[in-house]
């Protein structure tokens, strides 16, 4: 239940469905859009809500559901229903196309069986009846139109159309060539007057043809004439054309009738495409907002944590703000939440924020706010939002609160959200403060939950004592003097209205005159909780810095943990790897000293053999002895022109020929680089291979290069084959234009060479020479 009934406008609620309404690709879905309330069904709402969820999956991470085509053939279904009534070719199509969509949308959930439980709901136990489709597929095609073949008889009667159509034509052009021979015929050609083709005469040349005149122009000088022998023959392709209108009529009554029997079944598959245009709507809509799905709870309580205000986020999107994100918590420890803090810093727009959020849950919507978010349902929702004055009831601001205050506490109970802007103003604040503490008194006994915004301090007070409630504050930033637009839970805000008025530049008298005119206890409960605000913030703001640097620290150990523990388990390797080494080392000697003397022994000590078996061991012994690295020679690491370098991360070698600051331009064969000098290493030239200190020996020839190449007397091939070098060589060395010489001649060459230049992908565009300086007799090629 909501109360007042302007609720849904008050809170923006009506604004949302509009924008849902806006994605509906029909008006069934639009229609489907308008009825959306807020429930109060769990397992409605958890549907509801899973649904448009699942949607949101689908259009986010799947392939597109093969939704193309969406036509109210429920209204159609309900015209076939009646006997002797027939539908259209268009109305046919408009069922063949819904009845396609809707059974390539079942066949997508088919494939994808047990993914989108909920989804699949809507089409469960729903019959396939392709034999519909094969009964409007065999009169009408894929375009809408009655197939010629759909009968003998039309069959019949389109050719006859088509053969008179022609021999009519062919009359007409006989006899229009023949006037014009003859002079008779005005300027123009055969033109249709009344839906017949006629032949423009000139009006003394009428009675020179038997015929039909139709029209005749403006000034009167022309005639449109149907000749006699034409005009038997359109007669005749008339008649045939309201045979075929007949056939037709006759082809559509019978196709309806066989269509009549699935009329019921056609009424589900219209329910079905609604449902679908409807959900894909809400989905649409969660996307725009970064609608996620909340925990939903059976309990009266909220807990919305980066919750935004839908409409403002669409807001600030377009002008590429961000909204400042709400976190808020309401059960049964603090069931009303009193928000105080200074005007235009955001107290409102939290609460409303927390309304719109749960309509929208319990209407089936996603919201934007964070997965870990958990609504619960509320029976009741109670808003108080604006004056509501009314002539006709004859009720003032104050009175049209009161009304509703009276409404709260008489229906109010544990399952009733209530959201009440601006507590008790309207009236005297001696005698509004009070009454407004004895509403939110009563309404407390009642174990109601929701939040209130106030400037009083007694509700401020009676929040603070009172079990039940709980203050709460909008941040401000009393040293820049501008709202933070953050809640902060726990303790009442100050209004700040003299910081406030004193930034907007009310005059210091006045404000003197101001504070002495309040009472000593109220301005020292305002200064102490614009003190509080303070301390409050720097110590946020140190939190915020300690948990920052805490994150920073405890990374930094979690990554010495990981290499600790790398660098333990390396060594353990290592030492296991070294150990088994030497072991088997040793056995080797072993085998090797055992066998070299027993071969000693068997030769009898003969020198040579001995000398062998020495040599064999020394090997062996050479093998297993560790070399110990020779100390290289100090390099000058003066990087200058001309010297040799290699990149570090390849084995790439070049020679330096430019120094730019940190940079060095390279020279690698025919191709130059850039590299910064702690990229690469000095090496000497003998460390370079011959080959490629030859492929240098043009450097100097290459910086001279010149971008310009004389082809003049040379064969098409030749020149083509110089140009094809002289431009790869200028593509590498990166020039932007080229100059061709190739003369005038026949332009043979010319034309050659240009149709040659355009396969280049870097070719950007090509242009003749100034005419005084060669003109066309040479091609400007420019580069991209």
């Amino acid at each position: 239940m909501l109360y007042p009934n302007n609720s849904v406008d008050k809170l923006g609620f009506t604004e949302v469905k509009e924008l849902i309404k806006a994605h509906c690709l029909s008006e069934m879905g639009q229609q489907m859009v308008d009825k959306i309330q807020v429930m109060n069904n769990y397992d409605l709402i958890r549907k509801f809500l899973s649904q448009a969820n699942e949607f949101k999956n689908i259009l986010v991470n799947d392939a597109p559901l093969p939704i193309h085509h969406f036509f109210d053939i429920k209204s159609l279904a309900t015209k076939a229903r009646i006997e002797g009534v027939f539908l259209s070719e268009d109305e046919f199509f408009q069922v063949q196309a819904s009845l396609n969509t809707v059974f390539a949308v079942i066949s997508y959930f088919n494939e994808r069986e047990g993914q989108y439980p909920d989804l699949e709901a809507l089409f469960e136990h729903l019959p396939i009846e392709k034999v519909i489709l094969k009964h409007i597929d065999r009169v009408i095609d894929n375009k809408g139109k009655i197939r010629p073949n759909a009968s003998r008889e039309l069959m019949d009667i389109t050719a006859g159309i088509a053969k008179a159509e022609q021999e009519a034509r062919r009359k007409i052009d006989h006899i229009f060539k023949s006037a014009g021979s003859s002079g008779w015929t005005a300027d123009g050609s055969l033109t249709v007057r009344d839906g017949r083709l006629c032949i423009p005469l000139l009006a003394e040349n009428k009675r020179k043809l038997k015929g039909f005149i139709h029209d005749e122009s403006a000034s009167g000088q022309t005639v449109y004439m149907e000749p006699e022998e034409v005009f038997v023959l359109n007669n005749r392709i008339r008649d045939l054309e309201f045979e075929r209108r007949r056939e037709v009529v006759k082809i559509l009554t019978a196709l309806t009738d066989e269509l009549r029997p699935y009329v019921p079944l056609l009424l589900s598959y219209h329910s079905l495409l609604t449902k679908l245009d409807f959900v894909r709507a809400k989905a649409l809509f969660a996307i725009d907002v970064d609608g996620e799905m909340p925990v939903l709870d059976n309990d009266a309580k909220i807990k919305l944590v980066n919750a935004r205000h839908p409409l403002l986020l669409l807001s600030f999107k377009k002008e590429h703000k961000t909204v400042v994100p709400l976190n808020v918590q309401i059960d049964e420890a603090n069931r009303v939440i009193v928000v105080s803090g200074p005007n235009a810093g955001g107290k409102s727009v939290c609460m409303k924020t927390v309304g719109l959020l749960q309509m929208m849950t319990q209407a089936g919507l996603l919201i934007p706010a964070a997965e870990a978010s958990e609504v619960g349902v509320f029976k009741q929702i109670f808003v108080d939002i604006g004056d509501d004055q009314s002539i006709e009831s004859d009720l003032s601001t104050y009175s049209a609160h009161l009304s509703k205050m009276k409404n709260f506490v008489e229906n109010a109970n544990g399952k009733t959200l209530i959201l009440i802007d601006e507590f008790g103003t309207g009236t005297d604040p001696q005698f509004g403060g009070p009454i407004a503490e004895a509403v939110l008194e009563s309404l407390n006994h009642k174990k109601v939950k929701g939040i209130v915004t106030t400037h009083y301090s007694n509700l401020k007070i009676f929040a603070s004592n009172t079990e039940g409630l709980e203050n709460a504050s909008m941040l401000f930033d009393n040293v820049q003097m501008k709202p933070l637009y953050m809640l902060e839970v726990g303790k009442p805000g100050s209004s700040y209205a003299f910081e406030i008025a004193q930034k907007i530049g009310l005059p210091q008298n006045v404000l003197n005159l101001a504070r002495n005119k309040i009472g000593f206890s109220q301005k020292k409960v305002d200064t102490l909780l614009v003190d509080l605000e303070r301390e409050k913030k720097e110590l946020y703001d140190t939190k915020v810095a300690m948990e920052k640097q805490q994150r920073k620290v405890n990374a930094l150990l979690e990554e010495n943990e990981k290499l600790k523990t790398y660098y333990e388990e390396n060594k353990r390797t290592l030492i296991s790897e070294a150990k088994q080494e030497a072991k088997n080392i040793i056995l080797n000697a072993n085998k090797l000293v055992e066998n070299t003397i027993s071969e000693i022994k068997s030769s009898n000590a003969d020198k040579d053999k001995t000398r062998d078996l020495r040599e064999k061991l020394n090997v062996e012994l050479a093998k297993n002895t560790v070399k110990q690295p020779t100390p290289k020679p100090a390099v000058d690491n003066e990087i200058k022109i001309g010297d040799w370098v290699k990149l570090n991360d390849s084995e790439t070698t070049g020679q330096v020929m430019e120094i730019a600051r940190d940079n060095l331009i390279i020279a690698i064969g025919d191709l130059r680089t850039v590299a910064k000098r702690n990229r690469v290493q000095k090496v000497s030239k003998k460390e370079v291979p011959k080959e490629i200190r030859r492929g240098y020996t043009n450097t100097d020839s290459m910086a001279n290069f010149s971008p310009e190449i004389d082809v003049r007397g040379k064969r098409g091939e030749e020149a083509i084959y110089e140009i094809e070098k002289y431009l790869d060589k200028a593509i590498m060395m990166g020039f932007g234009n080229l100059k061709i010489i190739h003369g005038k001649g026949d332009g043979i060459l010319r034309k050659l060479i240009r149709e040659y230049m355009r396969k280049y992908k870097e070719v950007d565009r090509m242009e003749d020479e100034h005419a005084d300086r060669g003109g066309d007799g040479i091609t400007y090629v420019y580069l991209k």
